[in-house]
């Protein structure tokens, strides 16, 4: 299965999950994973927010920021990755001038 990101409308989240800032992405969805293509502008965040029934892998592509992770803070940039295992929290900041560029997968743990 190929996902197509060009073919994928594009949302604008203004303070995602309670963050600062915009998001923008691209989201694939089905019932079993979230798989995004994102963006955080300069100076945005995702709000700090648990994992309760998932799990979230994410590889940075571009950009400088750090990772919340319960309460210990993480510095990312290109082609690092931050794993958030369920029952887990965390916040994603964008820390440079330049946009935040990842892609994440959320996969379900029912």
């Amino acid at each position: 299965m190929i996902i197509d990101y060009s073919e994928i409308e594009q949302q604008s989240i203004d303070r995602f999950k309670g963050g600062n800032g915009l998001l923008v992405t691209r989201n694939f969805v089905d019932e079993k994973n979230k798989i995004m293509m994102s963006r955080l502008t300069p100076g945005a965040n995702i709000g700090y927010h648990q994992h309760e029934q998932n799990s979230e892998i994410i590889y940075i592509i571009s950009g400088v920021g750090h990772v919340d992770y319960e309460g210990e803070r993480e510095e990312v940039a290109a082609g690092t990755v931050h794993y958030c295992p369920m029952g887990k929290s965390h916040a994603l900041y964008n820390d440079g001038g330049d946009d935040l560029v990842y892609f994440a997968i959320v996969p379900e743990h029912h």
